[in-house]
């Protein structure tokens, strides 16, 4: 049962409508997300209904949307030169950053620019980072994100209209520039809400020898899957009883080497893919495994929950708090969380 309900005891349910869909926090933590259904957005909402042995004490609205933000991506790009992406330099670079983000994440993707891909890596090329995002159910949404690619030039559209399911096929992208194109390293992935130290990341790296094959995050052992609910895997879908060691989707870091074997293996259509992405690369170090011994590195400062203190990365993080969290980190130089969304 992954969820912390009990009988007869009182709980507190919060939903959070943003832009790619839903997430649910119980007694303030993050339990579940999902993706609305395809081609529908958050203004598409017209009600809440409940089902179930609940007795609901009351109901708390706020910040309710009057207009919804993709159409309106005028209000959120900064067109400035100084946000531009720097070119890949020829030659190997040490980390390439695959960021996933969604058609209509204007905000999100411009204070990620505003904010940790300003660091001093990247600005000198030395580190790599680029948006991967699908096309959009919406025309007029992929207008304006054609317009935000052409000017930013940091953003690789993966051809297809984007869907959970197929999010495993933008981290298979994400290791293909990151090896081809950048000739990177390491490859890292991480979401458009995540705020990432890129010092600190890179120097976690570094602390394992260049020769061997790694693979960095916060790591899930002995994982089962759900068997019955909304996020239900079926025996046909995964027959085993436990998922492989697999590090949680809001950031990780893979050698090269990894990324060169998933990418041979997708060409040649013998890579296994499954509709939870981060499993899915769990699944492909799992099998590099057999053939090189990889080093598995685990760290909770790879927060999947939101932000704690000393964090290498952090989830959940609005626009707002991705520039407060930037600014802290300029102005004190230590790594200190902001509340507010």
């Amino acid at each position: 049962w992954a969820f912390p309900f009990a009988e007869g005891k009182l709980f507190v349910l919060t939903l959070r409508a943003s832009l790619e869909g839903y997430h649910v926090n119980v007694d303030g933590r993050h339990v579940t997300s999902f993706p609305y259904r395809l081609g529908f957005t958050l203004e598409d909402a017209t009600g809440l209904s409940l089902n179930g042995d609940i007795d609901v004490h009351s109901v708390f609205a706020a910040s309710l949307p009057t207009s919804h933000p993709s159409f309106a991506p005028e209000r959120n790009l900064d067109w400035s030169n100084r946000w531009r992406a720097p070119p890949i330099l020829d030659g190997p670079i040490e980390l390439f950053i695959g960021i996933l983000s969604a058609g209509n994440h204007f905000a999100e993707r411009m204070a990620v620019r505003k904010s940790w891909m300003q660091n001093r890596l990247i600005k000198s090329s030395k580190t790599v980072a680029r948006f991967f995002v699908a096309l959009h159910a919406r025309k007029e949404v992929n207008v304006e994100l054609k317009k935000e690619a052409d000017f930013f030039g940091d953003i690789v559209i993966v051809p297809y209209v984007d869907n959970y399911d197929l999010v495993v096929i933008k981290t298979v992208a994400i290791c293909e520039y990151g090896v081809r194109r950048a000739s990177a390293k390491y490859i890292m992935k991480t979401d458009d809400d995540t705020f990432v130290r890129v010092d600190v990341v890179l120097m976690e790296v570094k602390k394992i020898p260049e020769n061997k094959s790694l693979y960095i995050g916060n790591m899930n052992y002995y994982h089962k899957p759900m068997r019955s609910g909304k996020w239900a895997v079926t025996y046909e879908e995964w027959p085993e009883e436990v998922y492989p060691p697999y590090a949680n989707g809001p950031g990780y870091i893979i050698s090269s080497d990894i990324a060169n074997f998933i990418v041979s293996d997708f060409e040649k259509h013998k890579l296994r893919l499954f509709k939870m992405e981060d499993v899915s690369m769990g699944m492909w170090v799992e099998k590099f495994n057999d053939s090189r011994a990889v080093e598995y590195v685990h760290s909770l400062k790879f927060c999947q929950f939101g932000c704690i203190e000393d964090y290498y990365t952090a989830h959940y993080q609005s626009p707002r708090q991705m520039i407060c969290m930037w600014n802290k980190l300029q102005q004190r130089g230590r790594p200190l969380c902001c509340n507010m969304r």
